[in-house]
């Protein structure tokens, strides 16, 4: 409990503005970790990202949308503070039959999220590191999902 109200405290601005974070942690996911180049398997998965140019990345809506969406989906897990199994079921049946989005993909968005944090919110090092917890529950879940679906692959 106590990793999902330290979280908690640093997200007021977020939830407030999920359109500005939501940009910010995509177009970093994308361009700032290399995302396309360090691991190019990840352009099939974003295919209306793969084309767009670093510098036309800012306002574009589809980047904004799904950053939207990220950062709404991981508010709903730290409200759940643990019971979320009703929220991440779901998420992890789209993710491995639908998307085929490897598990790694998420533990690099958490690194790109808590910076983020860190520069806009001042999420500290203890913030940080109850995200890392509270994400690696998730993704811990996520990969037990994973698996009764028939998708070890992704893990």
């Amino acid at each position: 409990m106590a990793d999902f109200d330290t979280i908690l405290k640093f997200w007021a601005p977020v939830e407030a503005d999920y359109n500005t974070y939501g940009e910010l942690v995509l177009i970093r996911m994308i361009y700032l970790h290399n995302l396309f180049t360090e691991h190019p398997e990840t352009r099939q998965l974003f295919p209306k990202f793969a084309g767009i140019a670093q510098s036309d990345l800012s306002g574009n809506p589809d980047i904004s949308a799904h950053g939207v969406t990220v950062l709404k989906k991981l508010w709903e897990l730290l409200k759940a503070k643990g019971n979320h199994t009703a929220i991440l079921k779901p998420l992890s049946k789209s993710h491995a039959t639908k998307h085929k989005i490897a598990l790694v993909n998420f533990k690099l968005i958490t690194e790109v999220i808590a910076k983020v944090l860190e520069e806009k919110t001042g999420l500290d090092s203890g913030g940080k590191q109850s995200l890392n917890n509270m994400m690696d529950v998730v993704i811990a879940d996520m990969a037990a999902d994973y698996k009764e679906l028939g998708f070890p692959e992704l893990c």
